[in-house]
């Protein structure tokens, strides 16, 4: 879009500058000029009295068909024969996208002997499965998927195409919306379908988890979202489902790879991860400091939970960010979190306040985190965390 600014029309009263997210895009003496930090969003032509800000939609001269382009596909992110939980929560969510629009679901599973997991695809909700094996595909390569997956889509042509905001996911659909030229919405915590147009409602949190922006594709195909773990709920599976199989043979081969796997060392760690956790620990700036952290790991531990921590905690230093619960860390929804410390500020909840029961303990009656709590402690949490962990020992033990 392109944003101009009718001069004799402008009356100077800055009501475009307080409209507009980004600071410094407009600039007001004796009538508002756009500088070039304007994005060309249009939020202050919606807000100016006289209606002399004008916004003009530029052609999309690459805009596709969409009619040619049918069905809802997830990625089926694997490890060892193993699916990652949050393909299951797409395909899931994926089933109600797919009935919405009168459309099918599909699965697209890259892999090497991997095709006894269809089954699973199929008891979550797709209709098809698109199968692409071969020992290049052994191992997760930007490469070797892309070019695979990129073929699929201009033979197949879905109209939605989804995946898990992994590590994996967000650098696989990054590289697949660059080459097959269309737009890519990160991170989404919502999805939906607009009942008049079709499109995909693509919701993300914005501007630092201040506001939350539903993103529209309306002129190119596919419609790609990157979708973080636990915000989608899976389903039942239902095992008596079957659906049909599509054998893809792709023509990359190992040469055509540019990197090599060697070898893979798995970590082993004591920690549990965090994504995966029914039970959640965490620790924000109320702790006090960094050796005070081992009452957050000591109640974990008891719980047979995972330890987590606020960002105020990661970025003092405290806490390895590999623990860190929401916006810019892990998205989690546990049966149980508790908040030691923690103030609740919206990027942390963005993260956690799916969780089924949240017990939050702060010596701030006030905190912001007590609003979203089931129930909440207004205490000390180097004299409540030795109580809680000591209690819930004798429980164990009993």
């Amino acid at each position: 879009m392109s944003v101009k600014i009718i001069a004799e029309d402008c009356v100077a009263c800055g009501v475009c500058i307080d409209a507009c997210p980004f600071p410094g895009a407009i600039e007001v003496n004796d009538v508002a000029v756009l500088t070039d930090k304007c994005n060309g969003c249009g939020a202050c032509a919606d807000s100016c009295p006289t209606e002399a800000i004008v916004v003009e939609k530029k052609e999309d001269k690459n805009a596709v068909n969409a009619a040619d382009y049918q069905g809802v596909w997830v990625f089926i992110e694997q490890r060892d024969g193993l699916i990652a939980n949050v393909a299951l929560e797409l395909l899931s969510e994926g089933r109600k996208l797919a009935d919405k629009l009168g459309t099918h679901l599909a699965g697209v599973l890259l892999g090497d002997g991997v095709t006894e997991l269809s089954k699973h695809c199929f008891a979550y909700g797709a209709d098809k499965v698109y199968l692409v094996e071969g020992a290049v595909f052994k191992y997760y390569r930007t490469d070797s998927y892309t070019e695979a997956i990129c073929n699929l889509i201009r033979q197949y042509k879905p109209e939605i195409l989804l995946f898990g905001a992994t590590n994996n996911g967000r650098d696989f659909a990054a590289r697949i919306a660059v080459r097959v030229d269309t737009g890519l919405t990160a991170d989404c915590t919502e999805l939906a379908i607009d009942q008049e147009s079709k499109l995909l409602l693509q919701t993300r949190p914005a501007f630092g988890g201040n506001v939350m922006a539903t993103i529209l594709c309306p002129n190119r195909r596919p419609q790609m979202a990157t979708v973080r773990p636990k915000v989608m709920k899976k389903l039942e599976p239902d095992y008596s489902r079957s659906g049909q199989l599509i054998r893809y043979d792709s023509p990359v081969r190992e040469e055509d790879v540019s990197t090599k796997i060697l070898e893979v060392v798995e970590h082993a760690t004591k920690t549990l991860n965090l994504a995966e956790a029914e039970i959640i620990v965490s620790g924000g700036r109320g702790i006090g400091a960094p050796e005070n952290y081992y009452l957050i790991e000591q109640l974990a531990e008891v719980l047979g939970g995972a330890a987590g921590a606020s960002r105020a905690a990661v970025d003092a230093g405290w806490v390895p960010h590999y623990r860190q619960v929401g916006q810019t860390g892990k998205t989690v929804a546990p049966k149980l979190y508790i908040a030691c410390g923690i103030s609740g500020a919206i990027q942390h909840l963005a993260g956690m306040q799916t969780s089924d029961v949240i017990v939050a303990i702060n010596k701030d009656p006030e905190a912001p985190i007590f609003k979203v709590a089931t129930y909440g402690i207004v205490g000390d949490l180097q004299k409540v965390l030795p109580l809680l962990t000591k209690k819930f020992k004798e429980l164990k033990e009993a």
